[in-house]
């Protein structure tokens, strides 16, 4: 499966990010928890080098607590601040001013030399489509400031949000990046769903995701869906339409629609914590 999704409004918002890179101190990168590696731009990287980096590992609550403990000491391997948060509760929200001060004591250190105080630190905040930066930016601010949605793409300009006299943060649209290099990478995103399910073949997507699911994290299938996890994945799709009662007309069963539950209640947790990458596989 090859999946591509790069929409005009994408470029357009990478020229301007690169624009707006010149007025910022420090890059407040998203990346989900269940995906660390493959939910990063590598364009973000490219254009940010020398800026400040604080990279906040979101929906944490629905990635694997192991691999998350690993993912943090992965990233301040590489020289990386980072965070774990939970952005629709706020868990982790808390300990980010803290962590901005920390990524940012050079700049704050160079200014107190020349003689600048209380200079409010500039942030833009990035991330791919869905991964959560408008319910992030609300949660810090504590109020409806940034659009939010459950689609990817809801954010489609600039925005810049101040938070009291400390930090201005600079909200920008999720952009992906024009080629996924390696498909496994361009399916985890349509996994999680930063890739419009318009696009997919979800039958075939969640025939990758069971065959996953029962070499890493065994038993869950059989524990939600009462699916033989020794026979086939297309026989373990068509046990989930039995479970669900997903029927056609004519008595059919509708794989497509038990596909779409399977990806579903993966995205929301009902199957469990479960991390699409683990440091040790990367």
């Amino acid at each position: 499966m090859d999946i591509q999704w790069y929409p005009g409004h994408m470029t357009k918002a990478r020229r301007q990010m690169q624009e707006d890179l010149k007025l910022i101190d420090l890059i407040i990168e998203l990346v989900d928890a269940r995906i660390p590696v493959s939910s990063r731009n590598p364009d973000i990287s490219e254009l940010g080098k020398g800026k400040s980096r604080l990279i906040l590992m979101n929906k944490a609550d629905l990635a694997d607590e192991a691999a998350n403990r690993k993912w943090l000491d992965y990233f301040k391997s590489q020289g990386y601040h980072a965070i774990l948060i939970d952005s629709r509760s706020g868990k982790g929200v808390r300990s980010i001013g803290p962590m901005v001060q920390e990524a940012c004591k050079e700049k704050i250190e160079r200014d107190a030399r020349r003689g600048i105080k209380n200079r409010p630190i500039r942030a833009m905040v990035v991330g791919i489509p869905n991964v959560g930066k408008s319910t992030f930016i609300n949660s810090y601010a504590g109020r409806a400031c940034a659009k939010t949605g459950n689609k990817p793409g809801v954010t489609k300009g600039k925005q810049w949000i101040r938070l009291g006299k400390g930090l201005e943060l600079l909200d920008t649209p999720g952009i992906l990046w024009p080629k996924f290099d390696d498909p496994e990478v361009g399916k985890r995103l349509a996994i999680i769903g930063s890739v419009k399910d318009e696009l997919l073949n979800v039958e075939e997507l969640s025939l990758s995701m069971m065959k996953f699911l029962k070499e890493t994290y065994p038993g869950t299938l059989n524990s939600r869906y009462q699916a033989d996890e020794s026979k086939t994945e297309v026989d373990n799709l068509y046990e989930i339409a039995a479970n669900r009662q997903c029927v056609l007309k004519g008595g059919e069963p509708d794989t497509v629609k038990a596909a779409s539950i399977l990806m579903d209640d993966y995205r929301s947790g009902k199957l469990g914590k479960i991390s699409l990458e683990h440091p040790a596989k990367n």
